[in-house]
């Protein structure tokens, strides 16, 4: 019986299944395979021994079947799986799992799961980071108007828009690599990070142990590796996630008809908007980006709860990670993929932009008060004529420059909201240059 949507509706298979229980069984596998090698490499059992645990550590051997019958029996997972493990192996069996608790293996497990998705969440970022560069490039010098409180304030280019979650973006990856070292860490210290049951030998075990499967030691260990990691790792999903949330909002307001200026992909010769009005385009993606953001950002607490425990362990926060660890990781690969496409494929109504910007006269009453100023006003004075011609055209309609002029008894040069745009095309290109430097990208033109 399939009961979470993750099984079914959400998630990209290949990511899924790192986090399966079959990948998560590898694993554990895995890590006893090369503990039994560790251990040998360091004369503590005979190498033969470890050359039989080696070879039947694998699902091929250990059935994950055996797994469950045995954890229903004596309701422990890791046990059962050790025990299954020993069934195989003969004499050798009585060496697998030799000086370890089980978090030993189930913390390495998921820092094994960790540095495989860490590639997977890169190169999502990667994806992303391009399709934005491309949009802010092609769109450097396209003037729309910005907003701010939902309402119309100065113009600024859509390329600058872009540039800016391109910018945060480049963060996010900055963040994501930074994360890896202090995210991505095993332990081989024993019941309560003390190593004791190999005495001094249980350091050097450690350090090979993780030198076969490629990862740091945790340096300062409990019967676990530190939360915070964990808490680290599941904050950077949650950045991100919001990033994407805020991205997906902006394509959302914009997509609405009484603004008209981007619009999602969609596949008109098939696409159903509405299952009742056929006429709509709905930002659908967008909408499904955004509430998965929200999941993803719900398990931030859980995690946080997770890390408070007692002394040097205790098991309440088992159950939580089982979910948080997988479902953060599975729903930001999935809406990062999502929003690449979105990104790739945007419709850009570079007409509309224009109609929205060059139709309001307002968006111009920054300029017309620096111009007073230029003409001898005081700023608070310019400030002061600029809201009452502003309130007057509201009221009666006409062009602002006309009715400052009559406020203030001084003609003002005229400016079009085109030549209004500031540094946005020097900002954007700056920031295009961040990713290029970051990406190793060589330009063909300046843009």
């Amino acid at each position: 019986m399939v009961v979470s949507p993750i099984d079914y509706r959400y998630g990209r298979k290949e990511v899924k299944e790192i986090f399966s229980e079959k990948s998560r069984i590898e694993y554990m596998l895995k890590i006893e395979a090369s503990l039994a090698r560790a251990e040998a490499d360091l004369n503590i059992i005979p190498r033969n021994y470890a050359d039989i645990i080696a070879k039947h550590a694998n699902l091929s051997d250990v059935k994950i079947e055996r797994v469950k019958e045995i954890e229903r029996e004596i309701g422990h997972d890791v046990m059962a799986l050790v025990r299954a493990l020993s069934e195989v192996c003969g004499e050798a069996g009585g060496f697998v799992h030799l000086g370890a608790t089980s978090n030993d293996i189930l913390d390495t497990a998921t820092a094994l799961q960790l540095k495989r998705f860490y590639d997977y969440l890169e190169e999502d970022i990667g994806n992303l980071s391009k399709a934005l560069y491309e949009k802010a490039k092609r769109h450097m010098k396209t003037v729309m108007i910005g907003r701010t409180h939902g309402q119309h304030a100065l113009p600024i280019t859509f390329g600058l828009k872009v540039a800016v979650y391109l910018a945060e973006m480049l963060r996010h990856s900055e963040r994501v690599m930074e994360s890896r070292k202090r995210v991505i860490v095993g332990k081989f210290m024993g019941a309560v990070g003390t190593g004791a049951a190999l005495g001094k030998d249980s350091l050097k075990v450690q350090a090979r142990l993780m030198e076969i499967l490629g990862l740091r030691a945790e340096e300062g260990p409990t019967q676990i590796v530190g939360r915070d990691r964990l808490v680290e790792y599941v904050s950077v999903m949650a950045g991100i996630s919001t990033t994407m949330e805020k991205l997906a909002t902006e394509i959302r307001n914009l997509q609405r008809p009484e603004i008209g200026e981007v619009q999602e992909p969609f596949d008109e010769s098939r696409q159903v908007g509405s299952s009742s009005m056929a006429q709509k385009i709905n930002p659908v993606v967008s909408e499904n980006i955004a509430s998965l953001a929200r999941i993803v950002r719900g398990f931030l607490i859980p995690m946080h709860e997770s890390a408070i425990l007692w002394h040097e362990r205790d098991l309440t926060n088992s159950a939580a990670e089982r979910f948080i660890i997988p479902y953060v990781s599975i729903l930001t690969d999935d809406i990062l993929t999502k929003m690449t496409k979105v990104i790739e494929g945007l419709k850009v109504n570079e007409d509309v932009m224009l109609k929205n910007v060059l139709n309001d006269d307002l968006s111009l009453g920054e300029a017309y008060l620096m111009a007073l100023v230029k003409a001898g006003f005081g700023r608070q004075e310019a400030h002061e004529i600029i809201r009452k011609a502003s309130m007057d055209v509201r009221k009666k309609g006409g062009k602002l420059r006309e009715r400052v002029e009559e406020i203030a008894g001084r003609k003002i040069k005229s400016i079009s909201p085109l030549d209004y745009t500031g540094n946005a095309v020097a900002i954007t290109r700056n920031i295009l240059k961040m990713y290029e430097k970051r990406y190793s990208v060589k330009r063909k033109n300046k843009g």
